[in-house]
C-alpha cells in the first residue's frame, strides 16, 4: 500500500533493512531477484516510501541473515509503523502525510510569511483562514477542518508538547483576518503561546528589508537523534518533503539566517503587543 509521505518509523525500518542488506553483501538488484521484488520496490521500501508486509519483512530478514532479536525488533517496528494514529479520524482533512511526521517530531522550526502558523492559530482565526482558502465550503466541513486543526495543537500545548520555534513575518500579525475581535483574540493567543517555555516566537520586522526567506514558507522537523531531520514545504500545488542531507542542511541554515534577522523573542512580544493595542 503506497504512502503519501515517509513516516518516521517507515524511514527507520527502511534504513535498518538497507543496513542488513549491505552487511550481507547483497546489491539491490540481487536482493530484489532473491526476494521476488521489483528493483523499485527495494528502493521504495528502503526509502520508507511504501509499507512492507510482515511476510515480506520476515523473508528479507531471513535473506539478510538477521538474528532473532533483530528480526523481532523490526517486526514490532513495522507493526508500530502501521498502527492507526489519531489523524486517521480526519483522513478527509489531512490528505497528505505531514501530520504523521509531526506527531513523531520532537522539535519543529517553521517560517511563515502570510499567516500565523497553524499550530499557533486561535480557533476563530483558523476558521477565517480556512474559509478564505475554501470560499465555497459548507459549514459542516468548515467546522470539521477547524476541529482537526485544533486537535493538532495538542502536540504543541498538550502533554506531548514539542519544541516549536516559529519565525513570522510582520505582515502576518498586521493583516486583518476576520473581524477586529478575531484578530485581537489571535494576537492575545499568540502572546500567551510565546510565553510558554517550549515555544519561541520571533517576528521578522518590515525594517529588515530584503531577506533570505522571501521565496516562501517552510518547516524543518526534528526527531530522536537516530532519525534525520525532514524539511517540508506546502503550496497550493501540493506538498514537498525534503530529505536529502544537503538540502535539509540548506533549509536549517536558511532558518538560522532568518532567525538572526528577526527581532528577539522579547522584542517580538513587544511588537505583537503594540500591534494588538492599535486595534
Amino acid at each position: 500500500m503506497p504512502m503519501k509521505s515517509p513516516t518516521v518509523r517507515h524511514r527507520r525500518l527502511g534504513r535498518e533493512l538497507r543496513r542488513l542488506r549491505e552487511e550481507a553483501g547483497l546489491g539491490t538488484a540481487e536482493a530484489a531477484l532473491r526476494l521476488g521484488w521489483s528493483l523499485s520496490k527495494v528502493h521504495r521500501v528502503e526509502g520508507g516510501r511504501i509499507m512492507v508486509s510482515e511476510t515480506d519483512l520476515i523473508h528479507a530478514c531471513d535473506l539478510f541473515g538477521a538474528d532473532s532479536y533483530t528480526k523481532g525488533g523490526l517486526i514490532q517496528l513495522a507493526r508500530d509503523a502501521n498502527r492507526r494514529g489519531w489523524w486517521t479520524a480526519y483522513s478527509d482533512v489531512f490528505t497528505g502525510g505531514y501530520v504523521a511526521l509531526e506527531d513523531d517530531a520532537t522539535a519543529i522550526r517553521t517560517w511563515e510569511t502570510a499567516v500565523i502558523p497553524g499550530l499557533l492559530q486561535s480557533e476563530d482565526y483558523a476558521r477565517e483562514v480556512i474559509r478564505a482558502r475554501h470560499p465555497d465550503i459548507e459549514e459542516g466541513e468548515l467546522n470539521r477542518r477547524v476541529s482537526a486543526r485544533m486537535v493538532r495543537k495538542i502536540n504543541v500545548v498538550g502533554p506531548k508538547a514539542l519544541a516549536l520555534h516559529a519565525l513570522i513575518d510582520e505582515a502576518a500579525i498586521r493583516r486583518p483576518v476576520g473581524s477586529a475581535q478575531v484578530m485581537d483574540q489571535q494576537l492575545d493567543h499568540l502572546l500567551q503561546d510565546a510565553n510558554r517555555s517550549h515555544i519561541t516566537v520571533q517576528i521578522l520586522p518590515f525594517g529588515a528589508g530584503a531577506h533570505p526567506g522571501m521565496e516562501g514558507p517552510f518547516s524543518v522537523l526534528s526527531f530522536d537523534p537516530q532519525d534525520p531531520d525532514v524539511g517540508y514545504v506546502e503550496s497550493p500545488a501540493g506538498e514537498v518533503y525534503v530529505e536529502a542531507d544537503h538540502q535539509v542542511r540548506d533549509l536549517i541554515l536558511l532558518f538560522e539566517r532568518l532567525a538572526s534577522a528577526c527581532l528577539s523573542p522579547e522584542e517580538s512580544a513587544a511588537l505583537i503587543a503594540a500591534v494588538r493595542s492599535e486595534t
